[in-house]
Formats: structure tokens, sequence, C-alpha cells
């Protein structure tokens, strides 16, 4: 898949059942569900969904809570557009 194949599936009701958990986080984000996204990833542990974790309070507008998240995704704070960053997260998740 790829992310043209990914923005066709934001047609549907539902995101695809063989979505990981950081893809159905970025698919609710797209669809504008900032909740459901940002419920997804509070309290996992690992790096993929802290740095969703940091793009979602960036999209929020919270940049200290967005900072903290960057650090420990040990990315650094993305200067992207929201969108240029959600594309590149949903690019890199779809290749994992």
């Amino acid at each position: 898949m790829n992310y043209t194949e990914f923005k066709a599936t934001l047609k549907n009701n539902e995101p695809p059942n063989d979505y990981s958990d950081a893809l159905v986080a970025l698919w609710y984000d797209a669809q504008g569900n900032w909740h459901s996204a940002h419920e997804l990833v509070d309290g996992k542990s690992d790096s993929n969904s802290k740095w969703i974790h940091a793009y979602l309070h960036r999209k929020e507008g919270d940049d200290w809570n967005a900072g903290y998240w960057y650090r420990q995704a040990g990315k650094p704070f993305s200067k992207l557009t929201l969108e240029e960053e959600h594309r590149e997260l949903v690019e890199f998740m779809l290749n994992q």
C-alpha cells in the first residue's frame, strides 16, 4: 500500500481491518477525528505511537506537550506543515 491508496480508504466509514494501531490513528486524524486518533496512541510506549502523539499535540496547538512527545520518540520538533508531517508519518508506518 502507498500514500495514495491510504488516502483512498478515507472514503470508507471505518479504517481497514489490517491497519496497525498507528495507521488507524492516522486514518482517524485524516478523518478529522483527533480524539479517536489520540486515544489510540495515548499511553503506548513504542516510539511510533509517541511520534504520532507528538504530531497530534502539535496539530492541537500545544507545542510544549508536542515537544515532550517528540523528545520521547527521539525525533526533532517537526518543521514540516501538518499535512507534510501526516504524509511522512503515514508513509513511514506503511513501510514498517
